[in-house]
């Protein structure tokens, strides 16, 4: 696989995460945890397991957005997956805080189980963004 399938690919994962973010239950439950994914309203569980609400939709939707515009581009898409691997480690380190940065003072939630899905979409993007050199010529091995 290449940088810009890459980019494609994680664009395509994050419009489909926003939509099962758009898609999910209110937040309900027991424990700190279950009970307050973020101060704002429109607090959901994404597959149940997953603190999400507005606009943390509206940031996976952007990364979608963004994924997919960069994947015809070398260069472009290079740049995107350096940027989620930057991006989400910070997300990693910032949902491992307490409050009020693991949730980014009230506004995104980026604590439990985020914590380690953030990890999981770093690292693939830190090997094409950092690692991986695509083959230009279109010649394959």
């Amino acid at each position: 696989m290449d940088t810009r399938k890459f980019a494609l690919i994680w664009g395509i994962g994050f419009i489909l995460v926003a939509a099962s973010g758009l898609a999910s239950r209110p937040a309900s439950g027991t424990g700190p945890e279950r009970s307050r994914p973020c101060r704002g309203g429109n607090a959901r569980w994404a597959l149940g397991l997953f603190p999400v609400n507005i606009l943390h939709n509206a940031v996976h939707l952007i990364f979608g957005i963004w994924g997919i515009g960069t994947s015809k581009l070398w260069d472009a898409a290079k740049t995107y997956a350096k940027s989620v691997a930057i991006i989400y480690v910070v997300f990693v380190v910032m949902g491992m805080l307490a409050e009020p940065i693991n949730t980014t003072f009230g506004l995104v939630p980026l604590h439990g189980n985020d914590v380690w899905l953030h990890l999981l979409l770093a690292a693939p993007a830190a090997y094409f963004g950092f690692m991986h050199r695509d083959d230009r010529t279109g010649h394959r091995a």
